[in-house]
């Protein structure tokens, strides 16, 4: 386990918990995941309000909580991706600014192309 910043691992690559975490952020954002969590508080509720054991009240809190903790984890892993990755663009933004200034354009310039993905979009 490492201790890195998520945008640091692996490269220019990800690694196989970002392509994980990547995924599973597009799914969780997805109406599927939302009916998902709607059915989940429904069952929470119903469980309460129904005369049930209480081992069938704590199973449903401890369900409610481990969904939590799983999309909290989810979302502060991708906001670090995402504060990363706007920080690469204006680091490269900025020295190119600063490269053009000074002439011809060089490594600068590459690393600007590189952080915007020029050539995937066009």
């Amino acid at each position: 386990m490492t201790m890195e910043h998520p945008a640091d691992r692996g490269g220019p690559t990800p690694g196989r918990f970002d392509r994980m975490a990547e995924k599973a952020s597009h799914l969780t954002s997805s109406p599927v995941f939302f009916g998902f969590c709607l059915l989940l508080v429904a069952g929470v509720v119903a469980v309460h309000f129904a005369d049930v054991s209480l081992t069938w009240k704590i199973f449903a809190g401890e369900c409610m909580t481990a969904v939590t903790l799983l999309l909290l984890a989810l979302l502060k892993n991708s906001e670090l991706r995402s504060e990363r990755a706007l920080q690469r663009k204006l680091d490269a933004i900025a020295a190119a600014l600063l490269e053009a200034q000074q002439g011809e354009p060089g490594k600068a310039h590459e690393d600007l192309k590189a952080a915007i993905r020029l050539e995937e979009e066009t």
